[in-house]
């Protein structure tokens, strides 16, 4: 750098730029940075970042962001390439290897897939970045959706071959939910069959976004050699053996010039929406400067109207530095998104924010838990003010204090204590008692509750008991443990027959924790077959007059309560209770004792077991005696009022899936009627390069051991995915053989 360039920060401008001297004896910069030519040179290598370093360690050079994706799009060797850019790391693990430092757990590097989301932080350019690596299986979307929570952008990682796939669909959906910006990366460009223009065309048909590309890869496949700036109009090439630390840039060949031209022209007409001068010199044909370009799209970005799309290949080590100048250039920092959102912990109406700024109250949001022998490690996400170590916080939930004994910054497996994170920052504190996941930590006197983190149902369960006798007491805790860490995972013991039950997401969710009680808690296990996680809905509305009367000797038991079911849509598809009691024929002090009865046998499941959903509960009249009524007997008369109405009037409802299968063309045919004979509704049948896609919905019933079943019916060729979709009323034949017990 020469002494007499300077820097300039435009009042308006997000950017840092260097202004240079234009002595024609100095080397030239762009205006962003860039070396674009020396003395008597006509292309530049260049091994230092384009971008400028800002001054400072504030709020606005800080990223908080995640990896997402679809299993095997690449999103873990995207992060180890990042760590490696970054100096985090001196050697790349691979994935397929076992090795890559995201994916430090055993059933991870056994399997080759992220199971939990890994945090860690480093560096680019004065800037530092907290990264979340989240799964790709949908067995795993809890882990994603507690990242993107807590997030404030993402980064979504496609395969230049697939485009989107059916996860890739739910985490953008999971996206969208919690109104994270993101960019693209399409990843695998160097693989047979890869198609940019396809996989961006996916990104419109299959998520409805508006992808901006903001580089258009030179070659594809083995001929994947670069990628032109559509901003800075350069060509930049991968240079072979530098790891890409090091890249050329070069002036724009002359057999792609109209093509760049028209990809350029459509960036900047998705963007000049969003900056007025730049769409007055976009339609007067004017030049436009780069720092206006990225002004325009950093704008549209956070507003999440467009979503800037790169390529590269991350395995081979090409493009992942301009995703970084990107994340840095294009993501928001926590001063970028608005106030997190919460309410008084004794009036959800009562509304209240908290900015991030080190001046306010503090308040932290718990995200995930790792149960551990010393215990508990807990990340956090602090929204406002200073968590410091030593602090006493009040978690509404619970209504009790914790102590922040040791607070620690997280690199995947490994960790580095601290004294203090300012808000914006995510950090894991040790030896929380009573925080699970999505509780608020805040300021005592200033107290709030952040809004919690929702998680799906789970589809699937299975019996498990220990080999050993001696081992109960053990898989207790060790379950314990798991369903701390894992609130898609859930236990409970039959009161009929003592089975311990667990849920999860799917076979493999299930699957790794057998395996976790096998080789972490050193527990043998015996498993019985996979069981679908049935519901029950009630069929009609109809109302039920409880008769609970009680006489032998002394005083007796009173209490009649006549209650109005109906099977309606309610919030979070919970029961419904409303109190249209007129009169005092029901006193007030026994109200609540009916809402508590029917609530036991709506959380019971009755005689079936299985959960309920949607039900409205209106206690409208009743009957109390002023001797024999007691809290108990108008709880026996809900409990009571409870079965009355589910006597004969029980519809279960059975988990369907979205699955997505993938096939060559000769295979289509029986793919098609297998999943028809499954009870299917094939949707949609695609074409994608010489590989057919069918699009289907089927019942988690029928898909036990699918993947099986398609490898012998495509001799190892085809590849499906799914996804929950949502619960559907179970035909009636196949619903007496439930209850009757013969699906076991």
């Amino acid at each position: 750098m020469t002494t007499d360039e300077h820097f300039a920060r435009p009042a308006e401008s997000p950017f840092w730029l260097r202004i240079p001297s234009h002595s024609p004896q100095k080397p030239q910069f762009s205006q962003r940075g860039y070396l674009i030519r020396g003395p008597d040179m006509t292309s530049a290598v260049k091994s230092e970042s384009p971008r400028t370093t800002p001054t400072g360690k504030g709020l606005q050079n800080h990223r908080n962001i995640g990896i997402m994706a679809h299993i095997d799009a690449g999103k873990t060797t995207v992060t180890e390439r990042i760590l490696f850019l970054t100096q985090k790391i001196h050697k790349t693990g691979e994935v397929h290897d076992g090795a890559a430092t995201m994916d430090y757990l055993e059933e991870e590097q056994k399997r080759g897939i992220t199971i939990a989301s890994a945090a860690t932080s480093c560096e680019w350019n004065g800037y530092s970045i907290n990264i979340i690596d989240t799964p790709g299986h949908v067995d795993f979307t809890a882990e994603v959706e507690r990242s993107l929570r807590v997030l404030d952008g993402a980064v979504a990682v496609f395969d230049a071959v697939s485009g989107v796939e059916a996860q890739s669909e739910t985490v953008w959906r999971q996206a969208d939910r919690y109104r994270v910006p993101r960019i693209c990366f399409i990843n695998k460009m160097d693989r047979v069959g890869a198609d940019f223009d396809a996989a961006v065309a996916s990104i419109v048909q299959r998520l409805g976004a508006n992808p901006v590309p903001v580089q258009y890869p030179v070659g594809a496949e083995k001929e994947f050699s670069g990628v032109v700036d559509l901003v800075r109009m350069k060509l930049l090439t991968f240079l072979d053996g530098s790891e890409g630390r090091t890249y050329e840039e070069s002036d724009i060949p002359a057999d792609i010039a109209d093509k760049v031209e028209f990809h350029r022209h459509n960036m900047l007409d998705s963007i000049a929406e969003f900056d007025d001068e730049l769409l007055d010199l976009f339609l007067e044909d004017e030049p436009i400067s780069e720092e206006m370009i990225y002004r325009a799209l950093r704008s549209g970005t956070l507003q999440m109207a467009i979503t800037p799309v790169l390529a590269g290949s991350a395995l081979k080590h090409k493009g992942v530095r301009f995703m970084l100048d990107a994340v840095i250039d294009l993501m928001p920092s926590p001063l970028d998104v608005p106030p997190v959102e919460g309410s008084a912990i004794d009036d959800e109406s009562i509304r209240i924010t908290r900015k991030a700024d080190s001046k306010e109250p503090v308040s932290v949001m718990a995200f995930k838990t790792i149960a551990e022998p010393t215990g508990d490690l807990t990340f956090v996400r602090v929204y406002s003010g200073i968590l410091k170590r030593g602090d006493r916080l009040l978690n509404p939930r619970t209504g009790k204090q914790e102590r922040i004994s040791r607070l620690m910054k997280v690199h995947a497996s490994k960790r580095e204590m601290v004294d203090q994170q300012i808000a914006g920052e995510i950090a894991a504190v040790i030896g929380l008692k009573n925080t699970i996941t999505g509780d608020t930590l805040c300021d005592p006197d200033n107290p709030i509750a952040l809004e919690k983190i929702t998680f799906p149902d789970s589809v699937i369960s299975v019996a498990v008991e220990p080999k050993s006798n001696g081992d109960r007491d053990k898989l207790s805790e060790a379950i314990g443990k798991v369903m701390r860490e894992d609130p898609t995972f859930k236990a409970q013991t039959l009161e009929a027959t003592g089975q311990l039950i667990i849920s999860g997401m799917g076979e493999l969710h299930l699957e790794v924790v057998i395996n976790r009680l096998k080789s972490e808690f050193k527990i043998e296990v015996v498993t019985g077959r996979p069981k679908v996680a049935y519901k029950q809905r009630l069929r009609r509305a109809l109302e039920t007059e409880a008769r609970y009367v009680r006489q032998s000797g002394g005083r007796g038991q009173f209490a009649v309560a006549c209650v109005r079911f109906e099977p309606v849509v309610t919030k979070d598809n919970d029961l419904e209770f409303v109190d249209e009691v007129k009169g005092g024929t029901v006193p007030r002090e026994y109200i609540n004792s009916v809402h508590a009865g029917i609530r036991a046998v709506f959380d019971s499941g009755g005689r079936t077991g299985y959960p309920f959903v949607n039900v409205r509960a209106s206690l409208y009249d009743g009957k109390a005696h002023d001797v024999d009524s007691s809290e108990m007997a108008f709880h026996n008369a809900g409990m009571l009022a409870y079965r009355q109405a589910m006597e004969g009037n029980i519809t279960l409802l059975e988990p369907y899936m979205s699955v997505e299968v993938r096939v060559p063309e000769q295979y289509l045919g029986s793919v098609v009627g297998d999943l028809n004979s499954r009870r299917g509704e094939v949707s949609e049948v695609d074409s994608q390069g010489d590989l057919r896609v069918v699009r289907s919905i089927v019942p988690i019933a029928e898909m036990f051991a699918y993947s099986s079943a398609l490898r012998g019916a495509t001799q190892g060729r085809g590849a499906f995915s799914m996804e929950f979709l949502e619960y559907r009323d179970l035909p009636k034949s196949m619903q007496e053989k439930v209850l009757a017990g013969e699906d076991e």
